[in-house]
């Protein structure tokens, strides 16, 4: 990845970070998805700079109110044409020019979504189904449910298949090495692609 943009989120009394956050990822994934480069795979990654940083950033929000996004080619850039997507939500987001990726970057992260299992009720009226149990026995089974994944920042997501809300939660780490891998059309790693970190 050589090259980067940042989108800055810009809120207003009326409307809050997380309603922006839902309107542009949903423009960005839209975008991604339409300039895939083969089966869910998109060459534009991105990366929240102000990820965890509740209690410093924008409103409080962890993932704070800029997504960076990166291409390897400037081409991939004009390809995308992130201000098309986005120029609805003008009034609530900055975007800035393209720019080179500093070339002393030594640290860099992997963007991963991460399904949690969050809806006991769900989950244990499929554990009856399958174990045979009934449903007050498959809810003592989820009982000591760990709910430390749930904790991870999230956006709103709608899906356009299924036309349903759900909450897509991102878990981003920083790794020691540029590890070259695969992005989805949400510009996320499939496995454990990095991005830059700076």
């Amino acid at each position: 990845m050589k090259y980067y943009l940042d989108i800055t989120l810009l809120p207003d009394s009326e409307i809050t970070l997380g309603f922006i956050w839902f309107k542009v990822y949903q423009q960005v994934h839209i975008a991604l998805a339409e300039n895939k480069i083969a089966e869910n795979s998109s060459a534009i990654a991105l990366v929240f700079p102000q990820y965890g940083l509740s209690k410093d950033n924008a409103e409080g929000f962890p993932l704070g109110n800029k997504l960076r996004l990166f291409a390897p080619t400037q081409q991939h850039f004009d390809k995308l044409n992130i201000h098309h997507w986005l120029k609805r939500l003008s009034d609530h987001t900055h975007i800035t020019s393209v720019k080179a990726v500093p070339e002393n970057v030594t640290e860099y992260v992997c963007v991963k979504r991460k399904q949690c299992k969050t809806n006991i009720s769900r989950l244990a009226r499929r554990r009856a189904k399958r174990q045979g149990e009934t449903f007050e026995q498959a809810l003592q089974y989820f009982a000591s449910f760990n709910d430390e994944q749930s904790k991870l920042p999230f956006i709103n997501i709608k899906s356009l298949t299924k036309n349903e809300q759900f909450r897509f939660f991102i878990e981003q780490k920083t790794v020691g090495r540029e590890s070259a891998g695969e992005f989805n059309c949400y510009g996320l790693s499939k496995e454990a692609a990095t991005v830059p970190w700076f």
